[in-house]
């Protein structure tokens, strides 16, 4: 079974509306499955926070994370979801054969 964590790496501000107004979210969702790991980066830009505006200072990752669209989470993960499948069975690939018979 595959635990997933959603990581902020980056945010990026402007001042107005409010001094430290998050603009940009850049963000990594990590899958672990038993010894096979995989993950996936995501970017979230916002125009406006819903409800009331937290200071920069205030922030948390839980917090930031909350502002990220559930179905954009979800999504990365059901891809980190599929590089572990592809490890813990790898695709089976075409060979090129050599002809049976003599080369002309």
């Amino acid at each position: 079974m595959t635990t997933f964590t959603t990581t902020i790496n980056a945010m990026y501000t402007l001042d107005t509306p409010d001094p430290g107004f998050v603009v940009n979210v850049l963000w990594t969702v990590t899958g672990v499955d038993g010894q096979y790991t995989a993950n996936i980066p995501g970017n979230s830009q916002f125009t406006m926070q819903e409800g009331t505006f937290i200071p920069y200072d205030q922030l948390t990752p839980e917090i930031v994370i909350g502002w990220i669209p559930a179905s954009d989470i979800a999504s990365a993960q059901a891809c980190v979801q599929g590089q572990i499948d592809s490890m813990i069975t790898p695709p089976v690939s075409p060979q090129n054969t050599p002809l049976p018979w003599p080369a002309a």
